[in-house]
């Protein structure tokens, strides 16, 4: 029995065939090869088309079917995880409306703010509604008050793991831990937020029906299977947000469990039973995948927005022809501290943790006598992990203590010099895996189905390839100044 799992990234689609007895990846492919543009048509704007989502999800599946190592009609269910945090709008026609306004577009920030200040501080940090910031419901207010022509239209809004869930069944709905990311539910009256919505003036008409995560979203339409070689009838049974996908796959799902994420955004994110938030609401709190009113499983998420993309933009700006891979090698001929050199990775978008604030990205002390691409190369990842460090922190002071941290191999932690750095700089012990978002959505979608009796038994197979213990941290110092120079952006 095989199942389909599909991550929906800000750079590609992924998609995993896995085989539900093994466990095993048979077939995966991303499209497209190169990563996805973001329209910014604004500072701190950021967009993505749904349409090309939907595209992409397409070539993928169809470059999964391509290598001939499976049947089609083996497919049992389907599992979806997404970027979280975007917006979709679509009418009676199932029609995207616009672009989706995507996790890190910053446009909405004042209108959060004003409702955080509207509805109290108390109020929204102990009902778990965050502060709305820049969430999926300050987005849509924003349509609302500047497209209302758009908003006019709107018949569904939805996060953009509920979008493709609609692609592929032709049924709207959504789940417990999709409203929560979007700062749409209330955990302490257990529905949607009256407050929140009362506040902005939101339709209610426009919220899908709320459905287990793990259970039947609907089944692939007769049409789709035809376009995607796959069997009509298929249940989409899981759809999750990007972080606590990852998390599931991990095997982080108990109190106390750590799982942390390295790829266009950098995330830790800690499992709760507790009503956990922070006074300044820098990191936030969602329900978890195995969330329910009865067992309150609660995610809590710190993101660093700039991780990757700063990666990105350096390969891009700097590296030429260099793949990641030669890029992480030349980091390491240069020595520990980057002699001076510090980067602050804060360039994509308002910073949560930093209280909603663009800082952006700064490069500080370049000698241009000295300082090479190596030393470039190896102060992003030495701010990267020093801006994991700075997030860390604020998890500590609200009692959030790992012992250990639980990572997938992939990304920034493929590199070596990297995960020595987190690992020192932090004082937590990493545990690296072999784990990918879309086999996790397959994994998840095993769930849903039935095939498994509980996440547990859908990853009993996932054995840890490698612990990182943290040796003598020789860059606390650095850290410091990097700390420091940070403060005073922040000033």
């Amino acid at each position: 029995m095989l199942l389909l799992g599909l991550d929906i990234g800000t750079s590609s689609v992924k998609a995993s065939v896995v085989d539900a007895s093994t466990q095993k990846v048979i077939a995966s492919a991303q499209y497209p090869d190169e990563e996805s543009p973001i329209i910014a048509l604004h500072a701190g704007w950021a967009e993505q088309s749904p349409d090309m989502w939907w595209e992409q999800v397409q070539k993928a599946i169809a470059l999964c079917n391509k290598t001939g190592l499976y049947s089609p009609v083996d497919i049992a269910a389907i599992g979806i995880a997404y970027q979280m945090h975007g917006l979709v709008l679509v009418d009676k026609n199932q029609d995207v409306l616009r672009n989706s306004i995507i996790w890190c577009d910053s446009r909405a920030v004042e209108i959060g703010q004003k409702a955080f200040e509207a509805i109290g501080e108390e109020k929204c940090l102990t009902h778990l509604l965050n502060s709305p910031g820049n969430f999926t419901a300050s987005k849509l207010a924003w349509v609302k008050q500047n497209e209302p022509e758009i908003y006019a239209r709107i018949d569904k809004a939805m996060l953009p793991g509920d979008y493709i869930s609609m692609k592929l069944t032709g049924e709207i709905n959504t789940s417990v831990s999709a409203l929560s990311e979007g700062v749409f539910y209330d955990f302490v009256d257990n529905r949607l937020s009256e407050d929140v919505i009362g506040f902005f003036g939101l339709e209610k008409s426009f919220f899908p029906e709320i459905q287990p995560l793990f259970s039947s979203h609907g089944n692939l339409t007769a049409s789709v299977a035809q376009k995607l070689n796959l069997k009509a009838g298929i249940p989409v049974t899981y759809k999750a947000g990007d972080q606590p996908n990852n998390a599931l796959s991990l095997n982080v799902l108990n109190p106390g469990e750590i799982a942390a994420t390295a790829g266009t955004s950098g995330v830790i994110y800690g499992v709760s039973d507790a009503l956990t938030y922070d006074l300044q609401s820098r990191i936030n709190t969602f329900a978890h995948v195995n969330y329910t009113e009865t067992q309150q499983r609660l995610g809590v998420l710190l993101c660093i927005n700039g991780v990757g993309s700063l990666y990105r933009w350096l390969k891009s700006t700097f590296g030429g022809s260099e793949s990641y891979q030669q890029l992480n090698s030349k980091a390491a001929e240069a020595p520990e501290g980057s002699e001076g050199l510090y980067i602050l990775p804060f360039g994509n978008g308002a910073e949560r943790m930093l209280n909603n604030k663009l800082v952006g990205a700064h490069f500080h002390n370049i000698d241009l006598n000295k300082h090479t691409q190596a030393h470039v190369i190896r102060a992003a990842q030495e701010g990267i992990a020093f801006a994991f460090r700075y997030g860390l922190d604020i998890m500590r002071e609200n009692g959030m203590n790992p012992a250990v941290i639980r990572a997938g191999q992939n990304n920034l932690f493929l590199s070596e010099l990297f995960t020595k750095t987190f690992v020192n700089i932090t004082g937590v012990p990493v545990e690296l895996y072999k784990n990918d978002g879309s086999a996790g959505a397959a994994l998840g979608a095993g769930i849903g189905a039935g095939i498994f009796s509980t996440p547990k038994e859908a990853f009993e197979n996932n054995r840890p390839l490698q612990m990182v213990e943290p040796a003598k941290n020789q860059l606390e110092p650095a850290y410091q100044e990097w700390k420091g120079l940070l403060n005073k952006q922040l000033a």
